[in-house]
């Protein structure tokens, strides 16, 4: 049965919350969209698959520096760096990047799996020795858990990742922090929740979004994301995990901007973006199951403590305060269309930090 409907609540202040997965891009389109992340987050893991890759230290601090300085005046944000992990990327590779203090984690792309992904790895067999160094290190391994394999059904990718790769992954490296990004299916809900040392991101698209979305009424090709939105048993899994208060999961938003020409076309790009009013989503789905006492940890505190940070001390509140998500939104060459673009939202930031 439903949890009940929470009438009584119409504002909630929790603490400042960080974004552990966001595509922020780069030049004119990062100066758009970054400022929609600052605004409600403190922190973002940022990820690194430009063109070129951020593939090493000197990259991941040259791409750093341009997000700070993108940033508007008068609002401070802090950028988590990550490395984009390749056939070519070695152990030395890893020790910098621990060193530096601002790379925090190791992303891998099986190459293919997704947007400007085509740099990735071709063989997860060929990284051990970065995996080792990983470990010893202890810098947390971010992986797009999928297939590529064309036999594999797109609605599988997951589900066989774990059990092709992930399993012997887990087992043949104990302590190497692995987060499951952008969960989809309850097969790696029930992963995670077996294996030390390992967690994951949920997005705003998979906890209130299945599969028939895509195509209710028409393609809607701004719903189009990889990993793809499931069935509706898996997205119920996930709001399940994600509002129980379980520390291995917390917010990514996975928010990816592409311009509507991009998403519109005959071989449309994937991503959804969610930047602008990510925190809003996440409350709407936390409400719809009666558990807004548990989004706080979920947005501000688990994803902290996982990648060993401190816990931010300010504050936003949102504010029961129905309005109309844009149709689009200023972007290079062509608009940006948010996700659920046009429809109305019941929760708004109404004081963040400045």
């Amino acid at each position: 049965m439903d949890a009940p409907y929470n009438f009584l609540m119409e504002s909630l202040t929790i603490t400042q919350p960080d974004d552990w997965h966001l595509h922020l891009r780069d030049g004119e389109a990062l100066k758009a969209v970054l400022p929609h992340t600052a605004r409600q987050f403190a922190r973002a893991i940022a990820m690194p698959n430009l063109q070129p890759p951020v593939r090493n230290v000197a990259d991941a601090a040259a791409y750093r520096d341009r997000i700070l300085d993108a940033l508007p005046k008068g609002i401070t944000f802090e950028p988590l760096m990550t490395l984009y992990l390749t056939d070519n990327t070695g152990p030395k590779d890893i020790i910098a990047a621990k060193e530096s203090g601002f790379v925090k984690a190791v992303k891998y792309y099986h190459a293919g799996a997704t947007t400007n992904s085509d740099s990735g790895v071709t063989d997860i067999r060929k990284c051990d020795s970065v995996f080792e160094a990983m470990e010893s290190v202890d810098l947390p391994l971010l992986l797009h858990g999928e297939v590529t394999d064309r036999r594999v059904d797109i609605f599988d990718r997951e589900k066989v990742f774990i059990e092709r790769y992930l399993v012997n992954l887990r087992s043949r490296f104990p302590q190497l922090r692995i987060v499951m990004e952008h969960a989809t299916t309850s097969d790696t809900i029930e992963f995670v929740l077996s294996a030390d040392n390992t967690a994951a991101t949920i997005t705003p698209q998979h906890l209130l979004l299945n599969r028939t979305s895509i195509f209710q009424g028409g393609l809607h090709p701004h719903l189009y994301c990889l990993p793809i939105l499931k069935r509706e048993t898996h997205r119920e899994a996930l709001l399940e995990a994600a509002t129980s208060g379980n520390p291995k999961f917390f917010l990514g938003t996975d928010s990816a901007p592409h311009a509507r020409n991009r998403k519109e076309s005959f071989c449309g790009c994937a991503g959804c973006y969610s930047a602008l009013h990510a925190i809003e989503l996440y409350a709407e789905a936390f409400e719809s199951v009666n558990a807004l006492d548990k989004l706080e940890a979920f947005a501000s505190f688990y994803g902290a403590d996982f990648y060993q940070l401190p816990r931010n001390t300010d504050t936003i509140t949102l504010t029961k305060q129905p309005w109309i998500i844009p149709k689009e939104l200023p972007f290079p060459d062509s608009p940006l269309v948010p996700l659920r673009a046009g429809e109305e939202l019941d929760w708004k930031v109404t004081e963040a930090r400045a």
